[in-house]
C-alpha cells in the first residue's frame, strides 16, 4: 500500500492512484514488492528538522528516505520525506516541468529503498540511468 501525505506545505499529486500504479511497477520491474510506503510532502524547515535529528546533516536536501525492513529480501516497507519547495526550486533551476521533478525525486526516494545508490560516480550514473528507465513510464501519462 502507497501512502500520501503532506506537512507544512499544500501540495497533492493530480492523480495518487496513477503514480501508485506506477511506483508498484517499479518495484516488480525490480523482482520485489510495495508492503507499506508513505511518501511525506514537506516543507524545507520541516525536512530540514528531519536532516538535523536522524542523519547529523545541517544543510537542506530535497529528499531522505526511512527503510524500515530488517532484510533487503523483505517487501519494501519505508517512508520517503520530500521537500516540496526544494522540489520547486530544482524545477526552475533545471528548467523543467514541476511535476516531471516531483516524479524524479519520488522515484529516487524508492530507487534507494530497492538497493541502489548514489554515493560514488559510478553509483550515480547507475541512478540516473535507472530514474530515467522509470520515467519514461509515467511522464505524460497524466
Amino acid at each position: 500500500m502507497i501512502h500520501f501525505f503532506s506537512e507544512e506545505v499544500e501540495f497533492a499529486l493530480p492523480n495518487e492512484a496513477l503514480v501508485a500504479r506506477w511506483l508498484n511497477e517499479v518495484a516488480r520491474t525490480e523482482k520485489t514488492q510495495i508492503a507499506d510506503l508513505s511518501y511525506v510532502f514537506c516543507s524545507d524547515d520541516y525536512l530540514l528538522a528531519i536532516n538535523q535529528q536522524y542523519l547529523n546533516h545541517d544543510y537542506y536536501t530535497d529528499v531522505i528516505t526511512f527503510d524500515h525492513r530488517e532484510q533487503m529480501s523483505e517487501p519494501v516497507l519505508g517512508d520517503i520525506f520530500i521537500s516540496y519547495e526544494r522540489v520547486i526550486d530544482n524545477s526552475e533551476q533545471l528548467n523543467l516541468i514541476v511535476l516531471d521533478e516531483i516524479y524524479r525525486v519520488m522515484l529516487h526516494g524508492l530507487l534507494h529503498l530497492l538497493g541502489y545508490n548514489d554515493a560514488t560516480s559510478e553509483e550515480k550514473l547507475d541512478m540516473h540511468l535507472m530514474e530515467d528507465k522509470h520515467l519514461s513510464s509515467i511522464r505524460g501519462t497524466e
